[in-house]
């Protein structure tokens, strides 16, 4: 599935499984992780509402945030690409991806757009990686 401002794909196996395999996919393509939110947590914690396992990843690829920074000082308010891995009620993994080109796009900056679409691309891999 995507959306404007994403695209997704399903995982087979588990929870676990999927956050090893896309934190090492991401690695790959040079990303690390700079953040986990746990938002399941954090909603049992702070309203004590239960819902299926959510995690939001603040994924950062040094070499293309570097590059946008130069070209655009206060990117940082759009950075880092963020990838969440959510289980459904029947146990169903997706994970899913920022589309960075969009938001990139609100950048008066061609530079930027480009980087866009090179960062896109490679979470385009990066999910492609997934399904294999």
């Amino acid at each position: 599935m995507s959306t404007r401002y994403g695209f997704n794909t399903e995982f087979e196996g588990s929870f676990e499984q999927a956050v090893e395999r896309v934190t090492q996919a991401l690695k790959v393509e040079g990303f690390g992780v700079l953040t986990t939110i746990d938002v399941a947590a954090t909603l049992k914690n702070k309203l004590g509402v239960d819902m299926p396992r959510y995690l939001i990843l603040g994924a950062c690829n040094p070499g293309f945030a570097h590059r946008a920074l130069q070209a655009e000082p206060d990117i940082g308010l759009l950075l880092p690409c963020n990838v969440v891995v959510r289980e459904d009620s029947a146990g169903k993994v997706t994970v899913g991806f920022m589309d960075p080109q969009p938001v990139l796009g609100l950048v008066d900056a061609p530079q930027v757009h480009e980087l866009g679409s090179q960062v896109r691309t490679a979470l385009q891999r990066v999910s492609e990686a997934l399904r294999a």
